[in-house]
């Protein structure tokens, strides 16, 4: 089945590799982004629009323009730190936004909706792996902005038949496997592209003793004293949203779903580190830093609900996988 699509934050990380796997799918895709953290040239093979959620006027413009079968949202800020220093900005432009949008939906009666959700929804874990059924306690304004919006999707399809997709993510990771698109945060924050970004500066002759790449805490209830993270590869996040619009659209989905995205597999800052010196051939320094506040030990999902019910199975689960296709899109330079 194609369909008309609007993705909403589609020139940024997640929502790019999105629109990639659903033009080549052959569906109709149109992106609407204010580019304030996307890239134009991310969108490939789209309709692009330049829109602001926090603009009805646009939004409405945009929805005037085209039918859409499905809405996909990802034009959230993502950054937890920042999100705690200004927590205007984030429930500005994450809550404000996504209802601006899901407003603008039912005027055009549009009633399918895919939401970019977090597992920082849940807070400090309670248990691992983490189910759906896991108490959502988030522990910063960024992971409280997107609950509320979940909450929003439950009131919204009692009200007025709004049936949704919300995907927990864990911890994107990886680029697009061709290296035409990849991981462009400023500031960067994510800790592939990090050690990457120390690979390259050895390689142009940086001293590797020199290092700017910090371990956040080595004393962590870990088998090597650092974080554990379950990484889920962006194409693997973006099938998932082809597989949630499809769904939708054909009425198999109802109501307001929500489904976690990751390998089920954790691996630890070291792991990560030693994946990249593997990869690059690089010898690759850090230094060991404190932990910082609100950092988990441990963050890996249970799927089994994601594989059971929308069928979904990640591609990429080897680490190395991962941080070969991180790799190539960093060393174009």
């Amino acid at each position: 089945m194609n369909l008309s699509l609007l993705v909403v934050g589609g020139a940024g990380y997640v929502g790019s590799h999105a629109v990639k796997r659903l033009v080549r799918a052959g569906h109709d895709v149109t992106v609407l982004d204010n580019l304030s953290r996307g890239h134009r040239d991310a969108v490939i093979g789209a309709r692009f629009v330049q829109g602001d959620l926090l603009d009805p006027p646009s939004l409405k413009a945009a929805f005037d323009a085209h039918r859409f079968d499905v809405v996909m949202h990802f034009a959230a800020f993502c950054y937890v730190g920042e999100s705690v220093t200004n927590p205007r900005a984030y429930y500005r432009n994450n809550f404000v936004g996504a209802v601006n949008l899901l407003d603008a939906m039912l005027d055009a009666q549009v009633r399918s909706f895919v939401f970019s959700s977090t597992c920082s929804t849940y807070g400090d874990p309670r248990f691992i792996p983490m189910t759906e059924s896991h108490p959502q306690e988030p522990i910063n304004p960024y992971g409280a902005s997107k609950l509320m919006i979940e909450r929003v999707l439950k009131d919204y399809a009692t009200a007025y038949g709004m049936n949704s997709v919300a995907l927990r993510y864990f911890n994107a990771a990886g680029c697009d496997a061709e290296g035409q698109i990849g991981e462009r945060h400023d500031p960067e924050t994510h800790l592939i592209p990090l050690v990457l970004q120390e690979a390259l500066r050895v390689r142009g002759g940086g001293d590797p003793n020199d290092t700017k790449l910090m371990v956040n805490g080595d004393n962590y209830d870990t088998p090597d004293g650092t974080c554990i993270r379950d990484y889920v590869h962006v194409e693997d996040l973006a099938d998932a949203h082809q597989i949630a619009a499809q769904r939708l659209a054909s009425g198999i989905s109802k109501g307001a779903a929500a489904y976690n995205l990751g390998t089920g597999l954790g691996f630890s800052v070291l792991e990560v580190i030693e994946s990249c010196r593997r990869i690059t051939g690089t010898g690759i320094s850090y230094k060991k830093g404190p932990r910082r506040p609100g950092d988990p030990p441990r963050l890996v999902a249970d799927n089994s609900l994601a594989t059971r019910e929308l069928g979904w199975e990640p591609r990429y689960r080897e680490l190395d996988r991962i941080v070969e296709t991180a790799w190539l899109w960093a060393a174009r330079g």
